[in-house]
């Protein structure tokens, strides 16, 4: 019996929901097509792109203060703002590229955040000369199943907002000059971008993403 069809016959656990097409989520999504969607094809993906790193650890960082749903609505307003979030263009960014995004009605328009994005895309450039890739660079940080908790359940989930890994890197990213990259931002960004699965126990997508982890082919340096 698989863990979704455990979770419907003893009740469902804390922390997971049953949606109109019968499957067993994790509970944050709630009903919204928008984030159902993500949640179920989209969060705890391996990400190998840098782009795409680059785009997320970006888009935590604007999420502080708010929901990530008010960032996720806004996503495709902040690709075409920020040129796909392609850090070597963001890199070149000046004042009036920041007065543009100021006035940008279809993002955030927090000029700490702004300037953040601009000085983390030159970090970036940094990072890849270095390690041949941010792929390369936040993979090497992978924590090894030893250090993850043996059940992810709801408790744990609400206990642990960060964990000693998003920790390791949070320091290691200041150090290097990033910015708006505090424990609690990385840490919603490797469960987005799948170095580890925090989709709770019984959740249809742990087992796939499971299996997507373990076909993953992780880059090195």
């Amino acid at each position: 019996m698989s863990d979704s069809e455990q979770a419907i016959e003893n009740g469902l656990a804390a922390g997971l929901i049953k949606g109109e097409d019968q499957k067993i989520r994790c509970f944050w999504p709630g009903a919204l097509p928008d984030y159902l969607h993500y949640h179920d094809h989209e969060w705890g993906h391996p990400v190998v792109s840098d782009q795409r790193l680059f785009e997320k650890i970006c888009l935590e960082g604007f999420q502080s203060g708010l929901s990530w749903l008010t960032i996720l609505r806004k996503r495709e307003n902040f690709r075409a703002a920020f040129d796909g979030f392609d850090f070597h263009k963001v890199a070149l960014y000046g004042e009036d590229d920041v007065a543009r995004l100021l006035g940008d009605a279809g993002i955030v328009r927090h000029q700490g955040k702004i300037r953040s994005t601009i000085n983390n895309a030159k970090r970036a450039i940094e990072l890849v000369a270095e390690k041949g890739s941010l792929a390369a660079y936040f993979w090497s940080f992978e924590p090894d199943e030893k250090d993850r908790p043996q059940i992810v359940d709801y408790p744990t989930l609400i206990a642990n907002p960060t964990s000693a890994t998003s920790t390791k890197i949070s320091k290691d990213l200041k150090k290097r000059g990033w910015s708006f990259v505090g424990p609690t931002t990385v840490y919603a960004f490797m469960q987005a971008m799948g170095l580890i699965n925090d989709h709770i126990e019984g959740c249809h997508c742990r087992d796939k993403i499971d299996a997507m982890r373990a076909a993953f082919k992780r880059p090195v340096a």
